[in-house]
């Protein structure tokens, strides 16, 4: 006898008839045991799935193909197959020196025990001696509990981070610890994230002067000219706004720490903005789905997304 089968390609579905044996057994070579469409299908779904393709909107690509459709649970058993690609790609060694390290936490909302919470996404971009970025690591968790920053920097070192003279991110709980203790770098704290913090402290009316007297230290040749401008500025504005004053005590060295390091390096060592561009991509992806339904599925989904960018 026989047993019938479909076979879903490019050009339709296939009616197959494969033949029992009495003795033995007979598969035709060009199938697959247990797959419901050839690989280059499954490629085409898994590419516009990463591309931003809802699940939904890919059973009507699917559909388009002159298929009979394919539900939302096959659309995610097949992109469970990019997990091993991603794997690969987020614990890959890392060899030679990075002394430039950006790390920028995107916030996504995830399903956890019948309520939805928000999680930090942390992409990890650093660079090489030659100049070249690479997107070197992602953790998913509470990005404001310092255990969560330690676990990260030190699975980057363990992978073969090393070198690293100068950590650039935003101001997050227990993060300067960790940097100190697991890299023994620098911390720049974010230029552009302080200056919203900065002028939130002032009225609407005088911000575009507030800011203009900011930058007047980030205007300057060296370090030392630097801190002298900006304890001026500091001196000016406390008056007025003695909440301003205050932050720009504190955080004088963390926002000044990238005059230390060459001229030329400068404008991409100030803020977090190299990560700008990539964080859209991701958020632009991290949209279509919504709520994602487990750590799982955002390390699947985001770090395909950063393998491409790669």
């Amino acid at each position: 006898g026989f047993r019938d089968r479909t076979l879903d390609t490019r050009l339709g579905s296939l009616q197959l008839r494969i033949p029992k044996l009495r003795q033995g057994s007979y598969f035709p070579p060009f199938l697959e045991p247990r797959k419901t469409s050839e690989k280059a299908l499954v490629a085409v779904i898994q590419e516009a799935w990463i591309g931003g393709v809802s699940t939904r909107r890919v059973d009507e690509l699917v559909q388009a193909m002159g298929l009979s459709g394919i539900s939302k649970s096959t659309v995610s058993k097949l992109c469970k197959d990019i997990d091993e690609r991603v794997t690969a790609f987020l614990d890959r060694p890392l060899s030679g020196e990075w002394p430039y390290l950006w790390l920028d936490a995107t916030y996504l909302r995830q399903r956890e025990g019948g309520r939805i919470v928000s999680v930090a996404a942390i992409i990890a971009v650093a660079c090489d001696t030659e100049g070249r970025r690479e997107i070197v690591g992602l953790h998913i968790g509470p990005s404001e509990a310092e255990t969560f920053w330690a676990t990260f920097l030190k699975s980057l070192v363990k992978r073969g981070l090393k070198g690293v003279k100068l950590v650039v991110s935003d101001a997050h709980e227990g993060l300067k610890a960790g940097i100190a203790r697991v890299l023994g770098a620098t911390w720049q704290r974010c230029r552009v994230h302080w200056m919203r913090n900065a002028l939130a402290h002032v009225g609407k009316a005088q911000q575009s002067m507030a800011s203009a007297a900011l930058r007047q230290a980030f205007l300057q040749a060296d370090q030392e000219a630097a801190r002298q401008t900006w304890r001026h500025v500091a001196d000016q504005l406390r008056e007025r706004w003695p909440k301003l004053g205050k932050l720009m005590d504190d955080s004088e060295h963390d926002v000044l720490a990238y005059m230390a390091f060459p001229a030329p390096h400068r404008t991409k060592l100030h803020s977090t903005n190299p990560l700008e561009r990539l964080n859209k991509e991701v958020k632009r992806r991290a949209d279509v789905v919504g709520i994602f339904p487990s750590e799982a599925s955002i390390i699947r989904l985001i770090g395909a997304v950063l393998l491409e960018a790669n």
